[in-house]
């Protein structure tokens, strides 16, 4: 009779709860798929009293989650506690250098850390799996590492942070102003107390930089990433783009180029009638170019109990079955050392001045970027 997979689960807050429901609830239809039973052993978080709305009585519990990394009556640790460092990092290290496979939906480690993590999995004979820290539900990294594995990949672009995107599409549906609409996000809990993670760019752009490491087999490099958050995005901004056919999306693009990889985070003007142009509120998008499966396009709630907990699920039952992938697709040794490069492609901009109402204002502007060989589309 096959083995029970058995797991650890460090991290109770609404991802963790979410996977303990699901394992509750799903149990026969994940043995069905899994090819044998998958038991939650154990458990970690910060408090053991709190009320979390499930029964946490059957599982053993460790207050440490690196004691929780290293028990001998367990297969797989699943990291959802966060932080790109302490303790989710020492406990992930200790549960691969234990010989465990690993899944989390951690992108900020993973962004740091990610190459030097995926190789002690490799000289352990573990997983890392991390479908769940990059676009929430949306399966994109199986995609890439699976359905799209024939494929030489050209290109990822797509709208990667729900907060971002719901501030952006309420602004223009409301008329609100960034700051109002903000504190609407924090109030439906899409944004946090402090925002800066989301709003400024990071967030997604650490996905992106894992993307970009498994769509072009390359080790993670988010320091070369150009960033840019939606802060200063305004609401005459995007009543302007509304005016020309467009509106403003948070886009994440990585191009593989002659010289290197080019990997940016920055509000863009999308057409409006365009597929990323219609997304709206807290949804993701990601689109995958490879040469010989053409566009592909994946939607999908990037957030939430119920689709991140989905995403830690799929790679659980993936380790249930035995499946053997890389981290990123290819071995370690395989990935190529990141070059980065500025962006090469000549692309138009859109620039709001305020001039002074007098004569030659806009001939002096227009001279400035003739000089600077700029040439105006329209006006």
């Amino acid at each position: 009779m096959t083995q029970p997979l058995r797991i650890a689960l460090a991290g109770l807050g609404t991802v963790g709860v979410g996977l303990v429901k699901i394992l509750q609830n799903q149990r026969d239809l994940i043995t069905a798929r899994a090819g044998r039973e998958v038991v939650l052993v154990a458990v970690s978080a910060r408090s053991r009293s709190k009320d979390r709305g499930v029964d946490l009585s059957g599982f053993a519990w460790e207050d440490d989650p690196v004691a929780l990394a290293r028990r001998d009556d367990i297969d797989l640790f699943v990291e959802v506690m966060g932080g790109e460092d302490g303790p989710a990092k020492a406990a992930t290290e200790a549960a691969l250098t234990a010989g465990h496979s690993v899944v989390t939906a951690n992108k900020a480690m993973l962004a740091r850390h990610g190459t030097a993590l995926a190789t002690l999995a490799e000289a352990q004979g573990a997983q890392l799996r991390f479908e769940a820290g990059v676009a929430g539900g949306i399966p994109v990294v199986k995609a890439l590492t699976e359905g799209m594995a024939g494929n030489v990949m050209t290109r990822v672009i797509g709208v990667m942070n729900g907060t971002c995107n719901y501030i952006l599409t309420e602004m223009e549906q409301t008329g609100g102003d960034y700051g109002d609409i903000l504190t609407d996000a924090q109030r439906l809990g899409y944004a946090e107390a402090d925002p800066t993670f989301d709003v400024g760019g990071f967030d997604a752009a650490q996905k992106l930089a894992l993307l970009t490491a498994t769509a072009f087999g390359t080790q993670v490099d988010y320091d070369a990433m150009e960033i840019e958050g939606i802060e200063k995005v305004t609401l005459t901004d995007i009543r302007y783009a509304m005016d020309m056919g467009y509106r403003i999306k948070l886009l994440g693009v990585a191009s593989r180029t002659d010289t290197g990889v080019e990997q940016r985070m920055q509000p863009c003007l999308v057409p409006a009638e365009s597929s990323l142009g219609q997304l709206e509120s807290v949804t993701n998008m990601v689109v995958l170019d490879g040469d010989g499966s053409g566009r592909t396009a994946f939607l999908g709630p990037g957030a939430g109990e119920g689709p991140t907990a989905a995403a830690v699920m799929a790679d659980v039952v993936d380790i249930a079955r035995g499946a053997q992938v890389p981290a990123f697709g290819v071995p370690v040794a395989q990935l190529a050392a990141p070059v980065p490069a500025k962006v090469q492609t000549p692309a138009p901009y859109y620039l709001r001045l305020s001039l002074a109402d007098q004569p030659g204002a806009l001939a002096r502007v227009a001279a400035a970027l003739g000089q600077a060989h700029i040439s105006i589309d329209r006006m």
